[in-house]
């Protein structure tokens, strides 16, 4: 009998949606004002600080009108986080990554290009990953997915992943109970563990993609009578002995990602749906709180439980899920796009020291060129001085000019060059600025690392990093002529480095407010920042 009732009240709930439902307005209301929280939680972010990816992503997918600025800001602190450390998030988790990818990728970017480092390359690492739990490979495809990025190729680690291998890693975690948790299902004794709604729901958004395959197709069907059955009567979630806001918005998500609506009769208990039970956790104008005896806020509770109402939007609008960010444009239009036949390695890279300056290049004529590549992590100084007057050696021109293009790191192998140890802690850029044949090394084998770089020599390598930003460097005999015949010691320049010099001279890369080229006098450091400024302005990358 109580079963027929049951039956009949779940009807009527399809029919006219559910009894329990909060009104539609108090659901936008809690959407909007979360928002606006979450966006002042954004844009107070301090320069060089990680951790707010979540609420980015979030706020990124919900299409909420976000003051003009905010994206772009936090984009510059992560950016900034991201090139003083060189690419290394300071972790131990390789899902930091991922996070990071997915933030990103939801502001229409492209993680692979953050201030010159690729954020996909450590979910390559399969062993790294799977140490950290079945959400280790979820994260992974969630990231890898969420821009349709392919697995990068990683020499650096033991096992190389692939899809393939983090989705069977995942299904063979799964529970005697159909569900899943952070640590169980790696043996037969673990199988018997009870699942974790949080974690089986994670599980279900990174299996999305690949529910057609017969084998996923099976799991997510176990996966979800588990997450019924274990519904509380108040449509919420018990984990780990608490009953929180965080597991009800999980599992919203899963279901919006698998396109399965909220008022689905197996997630409609006695007392109430997920949505119902969400909004049971707002505080009103303030966010969602972890448990409902809490007074006040929780910064994680709010970020997920808006996430959760930013999916069910997106689901009733017939849009992406919240992970699959294929659909996202940029977030904001402030970078350059350089020129269209540029190398497809060279990257513009965004300001990510807004305001970035050193006390020794006040009223120096190149100030404003070496602030300009500071703020980009191009340059930094020793000792807080920059030394613009210093002499720059080949090595040091390596560092700069591969970092202006952000060029890739290339090992350099220990039979290169004589004078370059393989393991030095400059040898990849030394291996970045041969490879794309910006420099060169001399034929008995040497790079002549500390060796002063004198001006013909400079404007024959900004020429060669000029061509690789897409500039039409190629010059005619007589326009060769005619450009450095203007100075009274043309004749000193060597027959090698005329056309160089000649396009640096015709494109504005050297100034020509003086009426000798000086090609054998040494360049300092000032005068290198001013060429690679000038050339990054007519390459469209400032």
């Amino acid at each position: 009998m109580n079963k027929r009732i049951t039956a009949f009240v779940l009807a009527i709930v399809m029919l006219l949606g559910t009894p329990f439902s909060i009104h539609a307005a108090d659901r936008q209301k809690a959407f909007d004002a979360t928002a606006a929280v979450l966006t002042d939680v954004l844009f107070a972010v301090k320069p060089d600080t990680l951790g707010y990816e979540w609420t980015a992503l979030a706020l990124a997918r919900s299409g909420y009108p976000t003051p003009e600025g905010v994206f772009a800001q936090y984009y510059a602190n992560v950016a900034a986080y991201v090139a003083k450390r060189e690419g290394v998030l300071g972790g131990t988790r390789q899902t930091d990554y991922a996070r990071v990818t997915l933030a990103v990728t939801a502001l229409g970017m492209d993680a692979r290009i953050l201030a010159g480092y690729d954020m996909t390359m450590p979910l390559a690492d399969f062993d790294v990953l799977c140490k950290q739990g079945v959400n280790g490979p979820a994260y992974a495809l969630l990231a890898l997915d969420s821009g349709e990025y392919p697995v990068p190729e990683n020499r650096d680690v033991t096992t190389q992943a692939t899809r393939d291998m983090f989705v069977d890693e995942i299904l063979s975690r799964q529970l005697n109970d159909g569900g899943f948790s952070l640590t169980g299902g790696r043996d037969e004794k673990t199988k018997s563990n009870t699942a974790d709604p949080d974690i089986t729901a994670i599980v279900l958004q990174a299996l999305t993609p690949y529910r057609m395959r017969t084998a996923v197709a099976k799991a997510i069907d176990r996966a979800l009578a588990c997450l019924s059955e274990t519904q509380n009567a108040d449509g919420g979630y018990t984990s780990w002995n608490a009953t929180t806001s965080e597991s009800v918005s999980q599992v919203i998500i899963a279901l919006c990602s698998l396109g399965i609506p909220l008022t689905d009769t197996r997630f409609v208990k006695e007392n109430g749906g997920l949505m119902d039970n969400l909004l049971g956790y707002y505080i009103e104008g303030k966010g969602f709180k972890h448990i409902a005896e809490d007074k006040e806020t929780d910064s994680l509770a709010t970020y997920q439980a808006f996430s959760a109402l930013v999916a069910a939007n997106r689901a009733e609008n017939n849009m992406t899920a919240l992970y699959d960010c294929i659909d996202a444009r940029p977030a904001f239009t402030t970078m350059p796009e350089g020129l269209p036949n540029r190398h497809a390695d060279v990257l513009v890279l965004p300001i990510v020291e807004p305001g970035a300056s050193f006390p020794d290049i006040a009223g120096h004529t190149g100030r404003i060129a070496i602030e300009a590549l500071a703020e980009r992590g191009i340059v930094n100084g020793n000792g807080g001085k920059f030394a613009p007057e210093a002499n720059i050696t080949r090595m040091e021109f390596s560092i700069i000019v591969t970092r202006a293009l952000g060029l890739p790191l290339v090992p350099l192998n220990k039979a290169v060059f004589k004078d370059v140890p393989a393991d030095i802690w400059y040898a990849p850029r030394v291996g970045s600025a041969v490879h794309y044949g910006i420099v060169y090394g001399s034929a008995d084998g040497f790079f002549s690392p500390n060796g002063l770089m004198n001006r013909a020599e400079a404007a024959a390598m900004v020429t060669r990093a000029a061509k690789l930003c897409g500039m039409e460097t190629g010059m005619t005999e007589v326009e060769v002529r005619n450009t450095l015949a203007q100075f009274g010691d043309y004749t000193n320049v060597p027959s090698w480095a005329r056309g160089q010099l000649a396009f640096c001279y015709q494109s504005g890369i050297l100034g020509m407010d003086s009426f000798v080229i000086l090609p054998a006098e040494k360049v300092t450091r000032a005068e290198i920042s001013e060429m690679l400024y000038r050339m990054l302005d007519a390459a469209n990358m400032l």
